[in-house]
């Protein structure tokens, strides 16, 4: 087959959504069919780009700004076009959310292929930034034109589709495949392990961009409840700042330690030393959480919010793979915390969780239900 993908970004960038199609794509090329992406330049970058990569080839569209998280790309329509010409796709596969997406209802020769709708999560119409509230009004039409357009839809769990106000009108074309990631080697502690705050105690660790929606204000609160365990944060975000003085007020400081982003051993290397993961985030813009697969491939027990409507309790076995808390109450995550502090609690969950992968979340399991897809033929 040959197969494009339509995304917001693309590797190095960092994300869940990035990093599926990064997989899925590679995947696909070991099985021999050609693989091609059109994603964005980071912000900020307006000079596009085209480069193969492990076998993969990526075209970024320049990109001026991305103001509410939507990249402001002119150049995309016009590569989406020559793409369209000159690689001759048999299907397109569009990453959602996206508006840049939105081209391809307009180009004849889009049309005319099948398209595979990947929903990754929605744009939330209550959204606390009045910004996307506002802004959805003139998406949802053509979300819901996508939508029409699209052979089949791909949701990543049973709850973030049954909550999705967005997906509700298109069920008799939706499947639902979670996601999945590879067996890639995670090495032991080395040199390669990044330094944490302190020695002793429980080592936690947490995993994403420093944005509100993410909670890391709550886990920060939770461990000045906790004594003695400390926290390796990774990430960089709008709320880096912000972050840090609170932890600076609620005198942790000296427990807490900001990564920032690392580099792909290291991160391995991080979940090889740490012993327990959380997940603090606050509503459905966690919809499925790919950063616990990571953690259960590491044989890492799993502290995450039980938000309604996300996938993210789908993921998480409560009480099997992991403890699962109300979203948003420090309380409750510190007590959580306090009860990973049994080390035979830790092993019995992290041995689970990384069954639970084994068994439904792997990159092979995932790849192979999308490629099943790509590959249907009209009836």
């Amino acid at each position: 087959m040959r197969v494009l993908h339509l995304g917001k970004y693309y590797a190095p960038v960092r994300g869940g959504i990035e990093r599926h199609t990064q997989m899925l794509a590679e995947w696909c090329v070991g099985q021999g069919d050609a693989v091609a992406a059109l994603v964005h330049q980071t912000p900020g970058r307006w000079r596009g780009s085209r480069e193969t990569l492990n076998g993969v080839d990526v075209t970024r569209a320049g990109c001026l700004a991305a103001p509410v998280y939507t990249p402001l790309s002119p150049a995309f329509p016009v590569q989406l076009a020559r793409l369209l010409r000159e690689f001759q796709p048999d299907i397109l596969h569009l990453h959602m959310p996206n508006p840049s997406c939105f081209a391809a209802l307009a180009l004849p020769s889009a049309r005319r292929l099948p398209w595979i709708v990947h929903w990754h999560a929605d744009v939330p119409p209550d959204s606390p930034d009045w910004r996307l509230r506002t802004l959805y009004h003139a998406y949802r039409p053509f979300e819901q034109a996508l939508l029409r357009q699209a052979r089949t839809i791909v949701a990543t769990s049973r709850p973030y589709l049954e909550a999705s106000a967005a997906l509700a009108a298109w069920k008799d074309k939706i499947r639902v495949i979670p996601l999945g990631i590879d067996d890639a080697h995670v090495p032991v502690a080395t040199d390669a392990a990044p330094a944490w705050p302190q020695r002793d105690g429980l080592r936690l660790l947490a995993v994403g961009r420093l944005s509100r929606y993410k909670g890391f204000d709550v886990l920060i609160e939770a461990m000045a409840h906790v004594g003695g365990a400390s926290l390796l944060l990774v990430g960089d975000g709008e709320c880096e700042r912000e972050l840090r003085e609170l932890a600076v007020t609620r005198d942790i400081s000296s427990r807490v330690r900001f990564a920032g982003n690392l580099d792909d051993d290291t991160l391995a290397a991080a979940y090889a030393t740490a012993d327990a993961f959380v997940l603090p985030s606050l509503d459905r813009g966690e919809a499925f959480g790919m950063v616990l697969l990571e953690a259960m491939r590491a044989g890492l027990p799993a502290i995450a919010s039980a938000i309604p409507g996300s996938g993210v309790a789908a993921v998480v076995a409560d009480g099997e793979t992991g403890i699962l808390v109300p979203p948003g109450d420090a309380a409750a995550l510190a007590a959580a915390i306090e009860r990973l502090g049994d080390a035979a609690l830790r092993q019995r969950l992290g041995s689970a969780g990384r069954t639970r992968w084994r068994e439904n979340f792997t990159l092979e399991k995932s790849a192979r239900a999308i490629r099943a897809l790509q590959s249907e033929r009209p009836d």
